[in-house]
Order: C-alpha cells, then structure tokens, then sequence
C-alpha cells in the first residue's frame, strides 16, 4: 500500500476521502500558530488577509462584539468562505498574494488597508502596494513557529501546505528521489523545489485539492505497477 504523510492534521471529512482511496495516511502538524495579544482596530474599511490564521485572530478579538459589516480582501478561496461565513464582505480573492495586490492597485488604489499577517508572511504584497504608493498599514498578528518530528522511513508523497511546513519537516528528514511532495499553490512549490523536484502544484489553492492531486497521482502509479506485475507473471506462465 501506498502511503503518504501529511504536515497538516486533517478533517474527519479530508481524513475520509484520502482513505477511501485505498492508500495509507499519516499526519501530523509540522507548525503551530501562537495568536499575538496585539490590538487590532475592529472598525477599519478595508482588511487584508493572505491566510485564515489571520482570520482567526481577528475574530478571537471581535468575539461579543458587535460590529459593522466589514470589507475584506483576500488570499484562497476557503478564507473567502471563512471570511463570508463571519460577516465580511470579500470584495477581491484571488489565488496568491501578488495577485491580489495587482488587483489592489487596479481597481482600489485610492482606498486604505490594513494587512493583518504573521511573521512568516512573504514580500509581494508589500512590496507591490508600497511600489503604487497604495495606502496601508501592517499589523502582526499571530507567528508560525516549527514543530520538527523525526520519521525513520520514506513516504511515496508528501503532503504541503505552506513554505513553512516544508522548512519544518526538512529541518529533521530527508526524502526518497521517488517521493512525490504535493503543494497547495507556488510558493509552496517554490519552497519544496530546494529539496525535490518531484513535485505537484495543486490545480487550486485548497487542502481537499491538494489531496485529490495526491489521490490521483499515487493511484495512477499503483495501477502501472499493478499492470506490469500481472504483464510479468503473465510471462513466468
């Protein structure tokens, strides 16, 4: 049986239909998230957010309070429904930060920001905004810190959800040439290709996608193998 490791504890939903599939799973978290007891404003005009964990810790603020419906722009298609789900109204998404920055710089260059982001957050979209003279302000919010594991075996893939996830498991194993790593977009991407290039970008920027490019992937590879093990015994007969 294949198997393949997750560097994200799954769903019971995701668990499923990754098992179903007939591989083998193991999971783990390869970071953690530690949300930062810094004041956020709860009333500004428009929110930037290029990850749910950022989501999550305006809403540990705004918990019981009562606030206007608030405009938000956004990286990932399931920040969007989170951020829908809670009260914002997304005006932009897109599937990474360079993009939604451009977009930013096109249609709302004449407006005012606030980027809620961690520590690990990337250049792009600062870079960009700051490059048109685009308004904003950025706040810390929560910090990604690494949580290494040792595993003594080889995986037939890997599954990835962030640059940071990546550094982590790297940090204390190597990999098989043969291993596949799955990335949940680019710059995920961009990160595994230091230490593989073996690996598949998912066709969007979600976890269930990144599981159906593995469920794919792996299973076509068990089928070949399959195929020329009965083409091999055909021939022993």
């Amino acid at each position: 049986m294949k198997t393949v490791l997750s560097t994200k504890i799954l769903t019971q939903p995701q668990r499923e239909l990754f098992l179903n599939s007939g591989l083998g799973l193991v999971e783990y978290n390869a970071i953690h998230i530690d949300f930062l007891d810094v004041p956020i404003p709860l009333d500004h005009p428009n929110y930037i957010f290029t990850s749910k964990n950022a989501v999550k810790a305006f809403l540990r603020q705004a918990k019981n309070k009562k606030l206007p419906r608030l405009r938000a722009f956004c990286v990932g298609s399931n920040t969007k429904s989170f951020l829908e789900a809670n009260g914002f109204t997304v005006l932009k998404t897109a599937d990474n930060a360079a993009t939604l920055a451009n977009s930013i710089v096109q249609d709302h260059s004449g407006e005012e920001f606030l980027f809620l982001c961690g520590n690990k957050r990337r250049e792009e979209l600062p870079d960009i905004l700051s490059k048109y003279n685009i308004r904003y302000k950025e706040l810390e919010v929560y910090r990604t810190e690494l949580s290494t594991k040792v595993f003594n075996r080889s995986f037939d893939g890997i599954l990835f959800f962030s640059p940071s996830g990546i550094t982590s498991f790297f940090t204390q194993n190597q990999i098989a040439p043969e291993t596949i790593l799955f990335c949940i977009g680019e710059t995920t991407a961009k990160e595994a290709n230091k230490h593989s290039k073996n690996s598949v970008i998912a066709n969007k920027p979600t976890i269930e996608n990144v599981l159906v490019q593995a469920i794919k992937e792996l299973s076509i590879q068990t089928d070949a193998e399959r195929s020329r093990s009965t083409k091999q015994n055909s021939k022993k007969t």
